[in-house]
């Protein structure tokens, strides 16, 4: 299929050319060097996957087998697959797999098959105490468990649960809050690994939510949806003023309600939105900016949410679909943001829109509505009380449907065969489509796979040494009782943890480790944890370390801390969001009808005040300074859910908006490209 853009698709084969001549990216945050698997084990390593996530689908669709067991598989052939696929360093990377990666996958066939061949022993023996056998189980699988994350998800995570581990047997010798007793190293062994540990809640999440979702992302896009987001981005949007950034937002906001991470979502829709931009007259910094805040904002949006999400849901004990719709309205108000940011700078650079003649016509998109169809689905079935994993799974059998229809169209339209040929060659597309997707998919769930395993490590010892409730009374001390300086210490470490691990093993930890205490301060527990969930994707562009924008500014050629700075600029109003819904959990749809309307409004008022206070811009003209400082007083009042505020930053930025409107009200920038630009 080809690209979207002008006539014979040539304005966007140029960006995709361009983009492919930028530097590689890998999509996958923190990993090692991925192995370009050849010949023999490529093939192998292809199947292996595809049958991984198939048996997956097998056991939550058709037939369940014991719940330990199935998460000792989800864990240890999957780290098969991960030792298979992620080499030790970069210097190790090459096509084949070496003779001591093949060492290293032995222990983990030797766990599965304890876990399968004695899970009856297994479960007594939780009551009644374990025996050595069980021991060195656990104890390589701990070992197992942290290389499986060093490869695939970088140093940080590893040393941060070998930290935790040790706090296990160094407490007796530790300072006040952090004092216990001591643990045994048979019960820190047994802890840590079975049901409490590496083997509990998080790695079951893990093992049925996020590898469902992850395939219907891959089907989807095996099924050419992506290609559809950008070009129907393109026809809602293209034509505005600084419609190539805008493009970006839309196409990123479609790409994240289908994938869960920020750096695969850069690299997804990056391809064609960053050389776009660029060839609209963007700079390669702020081009890579525009890309990466609203490729992270993806985690953020629903029905997919990131891998978080799911944690949260199991951990809150709260439906997915509960979770899924308390993050509508900050994922909005986050678009809303990146959206006006990106309006503003248009206006102030003079940056126009995208030629009528490089747009995909609406009939055209309108014809091929149905590839929207697996997502509509998905919301439906879940929305109808579902459960998550049985909306997945009608989502990815309605991607089937059309893959099969769309093959079946093109051997009989374009290739011009016969009914016969026709199906055959539907079939063998379908295969291998398919073969495609479950395989695709098994490489993007390798790292959450090792990031909720070592999570688990974290939650196993923080249970074990009760260091949690601790940890809670430092907070409320620290805080000194204000929610305030509370949230905002949460938001340091959310941020702070997200800059050395994955989103997911970030929000895990600091809901672990901080959200008691924001909940023993009186804030309500969906909103703890879905503020921790939202600072923890926010690190994704939070310098030193801000992923997705080293990703884009890869994919731009651009400098990497130049494009960090833009995106926290682009990105300045969404910081503030969080604070919105602590504050107001109406913007969480708690509440009725009318106040979570009123909640919205004034949030969106105040998020559009703050962007034009950023950029020192509104409608056509620039703010002067005097004006921007009374109009990011005006943004904050609004943004605090109290009714005195909210008329006070009604009136103000009314007034504001009205005496730039009319000071401003002359012929100015055209909002579509003239003809023939």
């Amino acid at each position: 299929m080809q690209q979207p853009g002008t006539p014979g698709r040539t304005g966007a084969d140029a960006a995709v050319t361009e983009a492919q001549a930028a530097k590689p990216v890998d999509d996958t945050e923190f990993a090692s060097s991925r192995r370009s698997l050849t010949g023999w084990q490529g093939i192998a390593w292809k199947y292996a996957a595809a049958a991984f996530v198939g048996w997956h689908m097998w056991i939550l669709l058709v037939t369940p087998v014991d719940p330990t067991v199935a998460r000792a598989v989800h864990v240890f052939l999957g780290a098969i697959l991960g030792f298979a696929l992620f080499a030790p360093s970069a210097a190790s990377a090459g096509k084949r797999i070496p003779w001591y990666d093949f060492l290293v996958m032995i222990p983990c066939l030797l766990i599965v098959a304890h876990y399968i061949l004695d899970a009856d022993g297994i479960e007594m023996r939780s009551f009644m105490g374990p025996n050595t056998r069980d021991l060195v189980v656990a104890a390589a699988g701990i070992l197992v468990v942290l290389e499986f994350a060093r490869r695939s998800a970088g140093i940080a995570m590893p040393i941060i649960a070998g930290t935790f581990i040790a706090y296990c047997f160094v407490g007796p010798w530790m300072p006040g809050l952090l004092f216990h007793r001591g643990v045994a190293l048979d019960q820190a062994l047994v802890e840590l690994f079975n049901n409490n540990g590496v083997l509990g809640t998080i790695v079951q999440v893990s093992s049925t939510f996020i590898i469902m979702f992850v395939t219907f992302a891959a089907f989807l896009q095996a099924s050419r949806a992506g290609e559809y987001f950008n070009e129907l981005a393109m026809g809602l949007v293209g034509w505005a003023r600084g419609g190539q950034a805008k493009v970006a937002v839309v196409s990123s906001f479609m790409f994240g309600t289908v994938s869960g991470s920020s750096v695969a979502n850069v690299v997804a829709s990056g391809t064609f939105t960053i050389p776009m931009m660029r060839r609209g007259g963007y700079d390669r910094e702020t081009a890579g900016a525009v890309e990466a805040t609203a490729s992270t904002g993806g985690q953020l949006a629903p029905p997919v949410m990131g891998a978080g999400a799911f944690i949260m849901s199991e951990v809150l004990g709260m439906p997915y679909t509960e979770i899924a719709l308390a993050g509508v309205i900050p994922a909005l108000l986050f678009y809303f943001a990146v959206y006006t940011h990106c309006d503003l700078h248009a206006r102030k650079a003079r940056l126009y829109g995208l030629p009528w003649n490089e747009l995909p016509k609406l009939i055209d998109l309108a014809r091929r509505v149905y590839m929207l169809a697996p997502l509509v689905v998905l919301i439906s079935v879940l929305l109808s009380g579902y459960s998550p994993f049985r909306a997945a799974a009608w989502g990815i059998a309605t991607a089937l449907i059309i893959m099969t229809v769309t093959f079946m169209l093109h051997h009989l339209t374009v290739q011009r065969s016969g009914l016969v040929g026709a199906v055959v060659g539907t079939i063998r597309d379908l295969a291998n489509g398919i073969l495609e997707a479950l395989s695709g998919s098994a490489r993007e769930v390798m790292q959450l796979v090792a990031v909720c395993a070592t999570a688990g490590i974290v939650a196993g010892v923080i249970g074990l040494t009760g260091v949690g409730g601790r940890f809670a009374s430092l907070l409320l001390e620290v805080a000194s009782g204000l929610p305030l300086v509370a949230m905002l210490f949460a938001m340091v470490v959310a941020i702070i943890l997200g800059m050395g691990v994955p989103t997911t093993a970030a929000y895990a930890i600091a809901a672990a480790v901080v959200a008691p205490g924001l909940i023993q301060m009186g804030v309500p527990a969906l909103s703890a944890h879905m503020f921790i969930f939202y600072f923890a994707v926010l690190s994704a562009i939070t310098p030193p370390v801000a992923l997705a924008s080293f990703a884009a500014a890869g994919m731009a050629g651009g400098d990497m801390w130049k494009t960090s700075l833009k995106a926290v600029k682009l990105g300045l109003a969404t910081f503030i969001v969080p604070y919105m819904f602590w504050m107001s959990p109406a913007l969480l749809g708690q509440g009725d009808h009318l106040t979570v309307a009123q909640a919205v409004g004034s949030a969106m008022l105040g998020v559009f005040l703050l962007a034009c206070t950023t950029e020192g811009w509104m409608f056509r003209a620039a703010l002067p300074l005097p004006l921007r400082v009374v109009c990011g007083c005006a943004a904050i009042a609004l943004m605090v859910p109290e009714a005195f505020t909210d008329v006070a930053g009604l009136i103000v930025g009314l007034g504001i908006i009205a005496w730039q409107w009319r000071r401003e009200a002359a012929p100015g920038d055209a909002v579509r490209a003239p003809v023939g630009r």
